[in-house]
């Protein structure tokens, strides 16, 4: 099932020019405060009509300015869960569920783990708790797409842990669109298979999350220390006695801290670009236990003393944050052949993802 988007909207003075299309998983969009981003999603939902354009689900129109189409808001079979988990204090958990609707209550009762919580009230729930009813809720509706502004920035790092495990499993159980709003790219890079990146009411880039992120020329909207790229691999191994997992991707192995998922999963990792160092030759006696081969395919030089280098191996692509000293000393040049190292407790388990995601490499 896709979804399409486009549209133009005036909202406060600004004008909002929304174009772009996607598919089954997650989509993500990204962007600063105010760029347009819950615009996009009270467009899709009906909570606001557009000026012009087109919204379509699978095939089914939403919007169609020209057509003077626009589906009012309960028609359109669309799951909302926003920052706040808005349920019915006075109603159980189990109320609150099937007020969404009557679609496969055990088995969304199972997938998301309430069956401990049924007969509480919201006032007895944690902030993750209170989530995933919501989330079970927009669920009940039996919803075309999932629309999901920013469900995690209330709660804190323990409840996120908590709760993203829980957005994988919807992500790989209900082959739903679903768009996801969020500032955190850890969040993204974990769930996402696509990303839209939203700038002053305009969508800048869209496509494969891996692409967009292993692009140099991207990084700004990331900033230089969030900046990273994505490698998509197997798991092929454990060693308990040391606690390391071994990944396997189209360019080499992986060798990441604790047990990440059973043998043959897939599995993401995000590396930061300012973990990965560049050396012309493989350094002798090093502690770090990634160095991997790789070309150089990008150098893009910002406004201060860094640069972005591009990186390819194989198939995959990586990053590095490098001054732009380091580069000229180097004699870095597109095509150069380099060693790309970053250590195995640079990745932490919030960068890691095991699961269904679509592979884009």
């Amino acid at each position: 099932m896709t979804l399409t988007v486009a549209y133009t909207q005036t909202l406060g003075g600004r004008v909002f020019d929304i174009a772009f299309e996607t598919g089954p998983g997650v989509t993500a969009l990204f962007g600063p405060s105010g760029a347009g981003k819950t615009s996009i999603v009270h467009a899709v939902a009906g909570l606001s009509r557009p000026d012009a354009g087109r919204i379509v689900v699978g095939g089914r129109v939403l919007f169609d300015g020209a057509a003077r189409v626009s589906v009012p808001v309960h028609q359109r079979r669309v799951g909302c869960v926003f920052q706040e988990a808005r349920l019915f204090p006075h109603m159980t958990v189990r109320q609150n569920l099937t007020y969404g609707g009557s679609a496969d209550f055990d088995d969304i009762v199972s997938l998301l783990g309430l069956e401990a919580l049924l007969d509480r009230r919201p006032a007895g729930l944690s902030g993750g708790e209170s989530q995933r009813v919501a989330l079970g809720r927009a669920l009940m509706s039996a919803p075309e797409i999932l629309l999901l502004d920013e469900p995690l920035a209330a709660l804190d790092a323990p409840r996120k842990a908590e709760i993203l495990p829980y957005l994988e499993r919807i992500r790989d159980a209900a082959r739903l669109p679903v768009l996801y709003v969020s500032h955190d790219l850890s969040e993204i890079t974990r769930l996402a298979s696509h990303l839209v990146l939203i700038e002053d009411g305009h969508v800048r880039h869209a496509g494969p999350i891996a692409a967009i992120l292993s692009d140099p020329r991207h990084s700004r909207y990331f900033g230089v220390r969030n900046a990273g790229a994505l490698i998509e691999g197997t798991v092929v191994g454990y060693d308990a006695e040391d606690a390391l997992s071994t990944i396997r991707f189209a360019g080499g192995e992986l060798t990441l801290p604790d047990w990440i998922s059973p043998p043959d999963a897939p599995v993401r990792v995000r590396v930061a670009a300012q973990d990965v160092i560049l050396a012309r030759q493989a350094p002798p006696d090093l502690s770090a236990r990634n160095c991997l081969p790789a070309r150089v395919t990008d150098l893009h030089q910002g406004g201060g003393p860094g640069m972005m280098v591009g990186l390819s191996l194989g198939q995959t692509r990586l990053l590095a944050r490098i001054t732009r000293r380091a580069g000229r000393e180097m004699g870095l040049a597109v095509g150069d052949q380099v060693w790309a190292i970053f250590k195995t407790t640079a990745v932490s388990g919030r960068n890691v993802s095991a699961g269904g995601f679509e592979s884009e490499n």
